[in-house]
């Protein structure tokens, strides 16, 4: 367990690409949001949901956004506004295949930075990352100057990104990153399973 940290699942997109709330689909007879809830209950001893509305089939703490249409960001201020603790792990709910050792790993790599994310195929995975409540502060402003994508905000943070090569010995085929975004890539974890 990662006592010093709160894992935040962020659960109140639009899902426009999807569409159809990307939370409550089955996989392997178990809903997106289900999957991401015992996948961090693995790994940290207090889970929260972040939403844009309550959810009655969540028995989780939900905090919700302050902003309609926040995006990500938005979910992101509610939860480290929230949590009581001096890190937070945020994950998005359409992540089915997260492997808590990767996990484990990003949290032995923590310092001082304000955020700790992975690099998989150059690019920037910050809904499967690390905020110190340090980061807060940071996020706020964004927010309020109209900013809504996180990738924006990671360049005013301090980050400590980790490469491929420090996360394949704990998930070889970075199945910890596969989103679903589209009804093509539902398709595609159902046939991964």
């Amino acid at each position: 367990m990662i006592t010093d940290c709160t894992a935040l699942i962020l659960a109140g997109g639009d899902s426009s690409r999807m569409g159809q709330d990307k939370a409550g689909l089955l996989l392997e007879g178990t809903t997106l949001l289900q999957r991401a809830t015992v996948s961090m209950q693995q790994v940290f001893p207090k889970v929260i949901v972040s939403v844009r509305q309550p959810r009655a089939e969540v028995v989780l703490q939900q905090v919700c956004d302050a902003e309609a249409d926040g995006g990500p960001l938005a979910g992101l201020v509610a939860g480290l506004s929230q949590v009581d603790t001096h890190w937070m792990f945020a994950v998005a709910c359409d992540m089915p295949f997260i492997q808590p050792a990767v996990i484990a790993r990003m949290a032995d790599l923590r310092d001082e930075q304000q955020a700790v994310v992975p690099m998989i195929s150059g690019h920037p995975q910050p809904l499967f990352a690390f905020y110190s409540k340090q980061a807060l502060s940071v996020m706020r402003e964004a927010q309020a100057s109209g900013e809504k994508r996180v990738r924006a905000v990671l360049q005013q943070l301090d980050v400590r990104y980790v490469n491929e090569a420090e996360l394949r010995d704990y998930d070889l085929q970075f199945r910890s990153f596969f989103d679903l975004d589209t009804p093509q890539d539902y398709q595609a974890a159902q046939e991964l399973k």
